[in-house]
Formats: C-alpha cells, structure tokens, sequence
C-alpha cells in the first residue's frame, strides 16, 4: 500500500511539474511577440534643411565689420541692433541712433536665480521714453529663471504688465538662461523647459503681441526642442563670425562687448534678417 500511495504521490509532482513548465513556456512565447518597448529618441538639435524649419543660408564668409566697425552681412539685409537692462546706465538715445542703430531689445524685469522671485528693471520705462523718441524699433525681454509652466506663466503675465502702454514693433522675447549649478534652474530639463517656453510665449501672442525665444547654441540645441517652438522668432546667441546653427534664426546676438556711442559700458550688438 505504501508504496502504491508513493507511486500516485510520485505521478501528481511530475503532472504537476509539467504543467508548470508549459504555463511557463506558453508565457515566454507571448513575452517574446509582444513589441519590445523603444527608448524615446535623443534629440541632439534641429536637423539642417528639416522641413518645419529653415535652413541656416550663412557661413563666415558672410558677414565682414562696415566702415563704422558694426557687423553686417553681405549676402542679404540685415539691421543693426542692441539689447539693454540697467546695467547700461545713462544711455544718449540720440548718439546711438545717430550711430546706426535702428532698434533696441529692452529688459523689463526677470526672476532671480536663487530664491526665484520677480523683479523690475528700474530702467524699462525710461529707455523706453528715450529710444521712441530716437527713433528706434523698440522690443522686450524677461530674464526667465522659471522651472514650471506656472511659473513661466507668472512670468508672462508680469511681462505685460511692465509693458502696458507701451507700443512695440518687435517681439516680446522669453530668455531663459542656465546660470550655473548653484541657481534654481541648475537641473531643468528638455520637457519642461520647452513647455515653459511655450506657455510664456502662447500668453503673450494671446494678448496680440509677437512672442520670440531666445537661447544660446547649446541650449537650442539640448535644452529646447525648436519643433516645438516654430510659431515664434528664434533670437540666437553665438558670439562668432557667423550665426553658426543648424537653423537659420530672426535675430543674432553677435557679440556682449560691443561699443556705441552714447552708451558707457559694454552693450550686446544684434543683427536682425527680415524675412526675404
């Protein structure tokens, strides 16, 4: 008797055993037709000759200093600008008009870089008086050290608030800038950063006003994805002798050292290309 009960014991492990093994096999071969998971593609910067964007048409053999020591290019029209913020001081409106300048990119305020808070630059107002009445195209930025869509779309709000009143012919710009690794915005990433952008410059054509971005070479191509930003004017940083990207952009901030008469201190020297 016992050794028939070891017999049925002995058959019910290797049935049970067998079973075990083809639920296993059955479920390694489903695993097996499933589609593997893909990582998401890196993106390494905008493809030249992509077609949402514009291919950057310059080289360095495009641009050579005017008799007034400015940059300009050869090969289409380009227009002589700066971008300012209480840093320029006193600023001779009339001097910088008369040097060739024809517009002007002012800072209204921005977002500090550790603490996060916002804050006025005490000289919109008054250069903004002063280049109306020079004659300069007048355009606006925020210095954004936003790290959510909400903060971004605080920013905003406080942007146009600065600027109520105000009458501009170029765009209201969100530049956003990595500071260092210390500042708030030390970890941000592709996504948000994107996002950001978008939500800023979406408020700001929602109150009928162009929107521009602006970003230096290495965040336009790592930090922001330009597909997603298509609908606005890309304003590039690249202190070159040439705007060296991949895509051709609005406006190219050349150089942070430049001299104007009628402005003390060191001022950033733009180019803008109309759109032929």
């Amino acid at each position: 008797m016992e050794k028939l009960l070891e017999k049925v014991n002995l058959r019910y492990v290797i049935f049970a055993l067998g079973g075990l093994l083809a639920a296993g096999l059955i479920t390694l071969a489903v695993l097996l037709m499933l589609p593997k998971p893909q990582p998401a593609p890196a993106y390494d910067g905008p493809p030249s000759g992509a077609e949402f964007l514009e291919e950057n048409p310059f080289g360095p053999e495009d641009f050579a200093l005017s008799e007034d020591g400015f940059l300009s290019c050869l090969a289409a029209e380009s227009v002589l600008g700066i971008d300012v913020s209480a840093y320029q001081g006193e600023i001779d409106w009339s001097a910088v008009k008369n040097a060739g300048v024809e517009f002007v990119f002012i800072r209204v305020g921005g977002r500090g870089t550790t603490e996060g808070g916002l804050y006025t630059d005490d000289c919109a107002q008054r250069y903004y008086e002063g280049a109306k009445q020079a004659g300069l195209q007048v355009g606006a930025y925020f210095f954004s050290q936003a790290i959510t869509p909400e903060e971004a779309a605080e920013e905003a709000q406080f942007t146009l608030e600065q600027i109520r009143g105000w009458t501009l012919e170029l765009p209201v710009v969100y530049d956003w800038e990595w500071v260092s690794e210390d500042s708030r915005t030390a970890n941000m990433d592709q996504a948000t950063l994107t996002q950001c952008t978008k939500v800023f410059c979406q408020q700001i054509e929602d109150a009928g006003l162009e929107a521009a971005v602006y970003f230096n070479h290495s965040q336009g191509t790592q930090l922001l994805d330009l597909r997603e930003l298509t609908d606005y004017s890309f304003w590039l940083a690249r202190y070159e002798t040439s705007p060296d990207f991949p895509c051709r952009v609005d406006y190219w901030q050349y150089s942070c050292t430049g001299t104007v008469p009628g402005i003390e201190t060191d001022v950033d020297l733009n180019l803008f290309f109309p759109a032929s």
